[in-house]
């Protein structure tokens, strides 16, 4: 059982291999970014608590979704103590419940591309902005799978802090599959 009032770091590896349900489509998660907070520039949260983040400032064990670009939404799992402000961003998975019904949130053929990247896992799970701070679903992984953590992609600031957390060689992970990061 994952504690989610751990820290994003220490969350962030035990997510992966774990499914995750939503919106009649699970996903075996293979790629997850943690985000620390006020410890981070690069999270929502960094400079505190506002309307829109408000979510990520706990309880843990919820999700956070958010519009990226205006067009995405994007989910991150609420990590570590009430009042922290830190998540897990949902990167990639493999979809295993519900292919078709990601298929035609898609429009998408390609099978690994269906919830690979935030926005389109996002997608895939059906998220919308009124599914923010909506309890999540998450089955345990049946193994610890081999992993790999290394620096965040698809974002500016602090983006060499090594929280982005993958199972190498995965089809479903972003561009960046094998090692080095």
């Amino acid at each position: 059982m994952i504690d989610f009032s751990a820290p994003a770091h220490v969350v962030a590896p035990q997510l992966l291999g774990c499914i995750f349900h939503f919106g009649g489509v699970a996903v075996r998660l293979t790629e997850v970014e943690a985000y620390l907070g006020t410890e981070d520039p690069a999270a929502h949260t960094f400079r505190g608590k506002t309307p829109r983040n408000a979510t990520m400032f706990g309880p843990p064990g919820r999700l956070y979704v958010y519009a990226s670009y205006g067009i995405h939404r994007n989910g991150n799992i609420v990590c570590a103590p009430e009042g922290t402000g830190q998540g897990c961003l949902l990167r990639a998975g493999e979809v295993i419940v519900g292919q078709q019904l990601a298929y035609s949130r898609r429009g998408e053929t390609d099978f690994y591309n269906l919830a690979r990247g935030p926005g389109n896992l996002g997608q895939a799970l059906g998220f919308t902005l009124e599914d923010n701070s909506s309890p999540i679903e998450l089955e345990p992984r049946a193994a610890e799978p081999e992993w790999v953590a290394g620096p965040r992609i698809g974002i500016s600031k602090n983006q060499q802090a090594p929280y982005r957390f993958w199972i190498p060689w995965d089809k479903s992970v972003s561009r960046r599959r094998g090692y080095p990061a």
